[in-house]
Order: structure tokens, then C-alpha cells, then sequence
């Protein structure tokens, strides 16, 4: 065997786990070998028991598929379970890319997971999402964040059933382009052709999702990265309640110190001023967001509905008291 066949097995294996199929002739411009010798290495991999199928075509291709085992030399059943959950959960431990990374390593995983570990995954899951990283989120589905991952990565349009905030439930065929984790909150970021316009989905409230094994030219996100245009989202939406403050700081300083801590817009009015909306489906969440304004030590002022005000008062002459 050639000094270079073992790092080149490697190589193959990892662009075999990175999309659903590979050409024959895409696979070998990538390893800078000839076709024949992809043929071969494919026959090696196989002689080692990784599933490599065959896929029929002008110019032939190669997925990887899911095994009766996992293949050799990598997890064993108890170890690929502990991986899989440890992937569902780093996302949410607030370190920088851990989202991403976790996603893409969870649908690699997910492709060559044998079916009988599907049940232990799914109760094991459940047991460690039932004291959340974040108080109230409600518990992610392993296989569901799988068949979202593939997707996006694999540019393939997703038919879904959607319920709304409202509860209403619709049916939704869309073009998924990123998965954002938030506050324990997973939310998919996708293009919904019937509406010619991108949509945010939070993945709880999203059933029945089915791959249409049809591809999509990916669009341009309308804004520099996914968390940009979540946090735009979050900016622009109506909640059930709505409060105003106009805070005695520059616009600047306020999106810099509360960041995506709060779900509302920052609005500049003058070089030291500007006005915050803040949105929230509960009086509770409203106030916590203007607590976080006040925390800032600036003067502001406050412009919201009667019940919120009354709670705002009286919060206001609850903290007097405690402080006298």
C-alpha cells in the first residue's frame, strides 16, 4: 500500500461524511487522484466495513449510509450515544461556535447511526433535556436537529408543519439555511418561497419534518451572519406587550451594553439619547427588560400601557422600600 493511502482514506471518509453524495469525478479532483484509484480506496473502505454505497448516474457517485455496525475504529454503541448527547447540549454552554460545530457534528453522526440505537438516543436525550442549561426551554429532539443540519447542509428544500406563537398551524415548504441556538431556544433560519420572504422558526414548535430530496441555489441571508439576522428578527417583532423607553444615552452604548439580552429595537435620538422598544408576550418579561435599562445607571423615561405602568410603579415602590 502507498506511504499516502492511509491519509488519503481519511480524507475520503471525511468528504464522504460531509455531504449526502459525491461524484466519482468530484471525489478525486478533491484527493488530486485518478478515478480508478477512488474505485479503490472505496474498496478499501468497505473491506474495513464502512458502508459506502454506490450511487447510479453518468458518472457513477458514493454516499456513506447508515450500518448494521458503526464502523471500526471509531465510537462503540455506549460511546456514540454519550457523543450525541454531549452534541445536543454543547450548544447551549454559551462558548463561542460550539452551536455550529455541535449541529454539523451531530448530522455526521446521525448519517451513520445504526437504527438500534435510536430509542436509547431519543430516552437518554429526553432524561438530560428535563433540567435544562436555561431555565424553560423546552427539550430538543436529537433526530429532529439531525434532519435540520442535513438539510441546511445539503441545500435541500424541508416540508414541515409550523404553529405559530398564536397556535395556529400551517403547512410549510421552505428552504433551510442555518440553525441559531438562543437562550436554550433553537430556532431555524429558512427561506419560505410561498411567502418570497425568510422566515424564523422556532424548531419546538416545528412537526413532521420531511426531507423532499429536492435541492435548492442557496440565497444570499440578508444580513452579514445568522445571529445578525436573528437578532434583526427579535428587533422587529410584536409581542403581546410593548413598552418605550427613552434612555439618556447614545444608541451605541445601549446596543453595546445590552447586546441580544433584551427583544426589542434601539433607535438613535441624538448623539446622547435614544428610545428602546421593548416587546414581550408577558408583563413579567417586559418589566425584567426594563429592569436591565435601569441597570445601566442612565435617567429615562418610560411610555407603555396602563398595566404596564402600574407594575412599573409598583416594582418602583417596592425596591424604595427595601432600600429604606
Amino acid at each position: 500500500m502507498p506511504r499516502d493511502t492511509p491519509g488519503r482514506l481519511l480524507r475520503l471518509l471525511a468528504l464522504l461524511q460531509s455531504r449526502r453524495e459525491w461524484s466519482g469525478p468530484d471525489l478525486a479532483d478533491r484527493l488530486g487522484v485518478t478515478d480508478r484509484t477512488v474505485r479503490r480506496d472505496v474498496e478499501r473502505l468497505r473491506a474495513l466495513d464502512y458502508p459506502v454505497d454506490s450511487v447510479g448516474g453518468v458518472a457513477g457517485g458514493y454516499r456513506l449510509a447508515a450500518g448494521a455496525n458503526l464502523p471500526p475504529l471509531l465510537l462503540d454503541d455506549d460511546e456514540a450515544l454519550a457523543v450525541a448527547i454531549g452534541l445536543v447540549t454543547a450548544a447551549e454552554s454559551g462558548v463561542a461556535g460550539a452551536a455550529d460545530g455541535s449541529v454539523r457534528a451531530l448530522a455526521k453522526l446521525a448519517r451513520v447511526l445504526p437504527a438500534r440505537l435510536r430509542p436509547r438516543l431519543a430516552a437518554l436525550t429526553t432524561a438530560a433535556a428535563a433540567v435544562p442549561h436555561h431555565h424553560g426551554a423546552p427539550p430538543v429532539d436529537a433526530d429532529l436537529l439531525a434532519v435540520l443540519a442535513a438539510c441546511c447542509r445539503d441545500h435541500e428544500f424541508l416540508a414541515m408543519d409550523y404553529t405559530d406563537r398564536g397556535g395556529e398551524a400551517t403547512a410549510r415548504r421552505v428552504e433551510p439555511h442555518h440553525l441559531v441556538t438562543v437562550r436554550g431556544l433553537w430556532y431555524l433560519i429558512a427561506y419560505d418561497p410561498d411567502r418570497s420572504d425568510w422566515r424564523t422558526f422556532r424548531v419546538d414548535r416545528l412537526g413532521r419534518p420531511s426531507p423532499t430530496r429536492r435541492r435548492f441555489e442557496p440565497r444570499e441571508l440578508p444580513a452579514p451572519d445568522s445571529v445578525a439576522y436573528l437578532t434583526g428578527a427579535f428587533a422587529a417583532a410584536e409581542y403581546r406587550y410593548t413598552a418605550w423607553l427613552t434612555v439618556e444615552l447614545s444608541a451605541e452604548r445601549v446596543r453595546t451594553e445590552l447586546f441580544t439580552s433584551i427583544p426589542g429595537d434601539i433607535t438613535a435620538d441624538g448623539p446622547t439619547r435614544c428610545v428602546v422598544r421593548l416587546s414581550a408576550e408577558s408583563v413579567s418579561l417586559v418589566l425584567r427588560h426594563i429592569a436591565a435599562v435601569a441597570a445601566l445607571g442612565a435617567e429615562f423615561t418610560l411610555r407603555a400601557p396602563p398595566e404596564i405602568a402600574q407594575h412599573v410603579a409598583e416594582l418602583g415602590r417596592r425596591l424604595g422600600a427595601a432600600g429604606g
